[in-house]
């Protein structure tokens, strides 16, 4: 609900952060990107990004949630808390790795979910269901938040127009290079830490649809509000095998198994 009453507000953005390119209405979207061109590396290639203190805000937020999940680090032990401005990306996707840990499938996703609840006030989703029915309007409206709230977690993003039952709407976002999934490097990180619970927490927590297509090539992915999400079994992604292009692999930092058919991290 704070986002909302936020949204209209407009910031100065830091010197040292660059503008993505114009979207489709013009209007440049910040985002902490700092490859010279403005738009992610090309697959093969990390994506060079420069977060500001917003940005660093939400990792060490999120961090800090998983991290009593997470399993303890290995080789060293930490003596005391991070201070906010010591947490980076690469802290949060290491956090995320080490709640995978020793649990299955489902497992992670109830953790992801219990992180995002534990972020929210006393009856939240109740009043996101009253404000936000699943209505043309609502999937619209979302979608066009995500862009500027979530490029610190997925990268820079765009909205666009997408058919639902036959219906043309603005309600899909899609992400050109997702952060998340080239830093983890991990199909396995990709569903079960991502995809699914945010699916899940939307749809049924929510009560608005939403379905989310990642693309194992290019790792862009697609984002449609107002769309129901198929099953787990009924999901390409289900059979997915881990990443088998060598630069993908070494890009990432990933923790893939090649040699597998379908991703181990989804078979548990």
């Amino acid at each position: 609900m704070v986002v909302l009453s936020l949204q209209p507000v407009q910031f100065s953005t830091p010197k040292h952060m660059l503008l993505c390119r114009p979207g489709s209405t013009g209007y440049p979207i910040r985002c902490g990107i700092a490859e010279p061109s403005g738009e992610p590396a090309p697959v093969g290639q990390k994506t060079k990004y420069n977060d500001g203190f917003f940005e660093k805000g939400f990792m060490t937020l999120f961090a800090r949630k998983m991290k009593k999940f997470a399993a303890p680090v290995k080789a060293r032990t930490e003596t005391k808390e991070k201070a906010w401005w010591e947490y980076d990306y690469e802290s949060f996707v290491d956090v995320s790795k080490r709640v995978m840990q020793g649990r299955s499938r489902v497992q992670q996703q109830q953790v992801v979910r219990e992180v995002l609840l534990s972020m929210l006030p006393p009856g939240a989703p109740a009043q996101f269901r009253k404000l936000f029915p699943p209505t043309k309007w609502a999937a619209e409206f979302n979608a066009a938040l995500t862009v500027p709230f979530f490029h610190w977690l997925v990268g820079p993003s765009e909205v666009v127009e997408v058919e639902i039952n036959g219906v043309k709407q603005r309600s899909g976002v899609h992400i050109k290079k997702c952060r998340y999934l080239e830093n983890s490097g991990c199909v396995g990180m990709c569903v079960n830490m991502c995809k699914f619970p945010t699916q899940d927490f939307f749809t049924n927590e929510f009560g608005l649809p939403l379905t989310m297509i990642p693309n194992f090539e290019d790792m862009s992915c697609e984002m449609v509000y107002g769309q129901v999400p198929p099953p787990f079994e009924e999901d390409p992604v289900s059979k997915q095998p881990c990443f088998t292009d060598i630069s993908m692999r070494l890009s990432a930092g990933s923790i893939a198994t090649p040699s597998s058919s379908v991703c181990p991290k989804l078979q548990a």
